[in-house]
């Protein structure tokens, strides 16, 4: 039972860090000053486009290698409570025709959710390195 959590916990993971990954890199590639003019346009502070496209990026990779998952994952989690309630809540869940619900929003909200919550070890840099930690911590015991 056990594997198949981590099996599960795996392909959240990875899935969740290629997606914020890809949306990271497309805010700067498409100007991040853009969206930092967007963020001000809807009342956050404009700096924040900057925090969410980095967290987004380097917090994707992170995932994708499994470096801190339950922290990136509480941070990209708040990141999709501020993206359902500042900007998508009005659309609707299925969107209002103009712009796009948030029902992909929600799902993003609920992997990250889960990983904040059970972590995920399998084939995570984390759990290679604080397990060699841990093995060399016993032998010296």
């Amino acid at each position: 039972m056990v594997m198949k959590n981590e099996i599960g916990a795996l392909v959240l993971r990875i899935a969740l860090g290629i997606i914020f990954f890809v949306h990271g890199l497309s805010k700067f590639q498409g100007g991040i000053e853009n969206v930092a003019g967007w963020f001000s346009s809807i009342g956050l502070p404009g700096f924040l486009a900057y925090a969410v496209a980095i967290v987004e990026l380097v917090g994707g990779i992170a995932l994708i290698l499994g470096l801190g998952t339950r922290v990136v994952s509480a941070m990209l989690g708040i990141i999709m409570l501020v993206a359902i309630f500042k900007v998508k809540l009005a659309a609707g869940f299925m969107g209002n025709g103009e712009m796009a619900g948030y029902e992909f929003d929600l799902a993003l909200l609920a992997m990250s959710v889960y990983l904040t919550a059970a972590g995920s070890k399998l084939f995570a840099v984390d759990e290679m390195l604080f397990n060699k930690e841990k093995s060399e911590l016993k032998e010296t015991a």
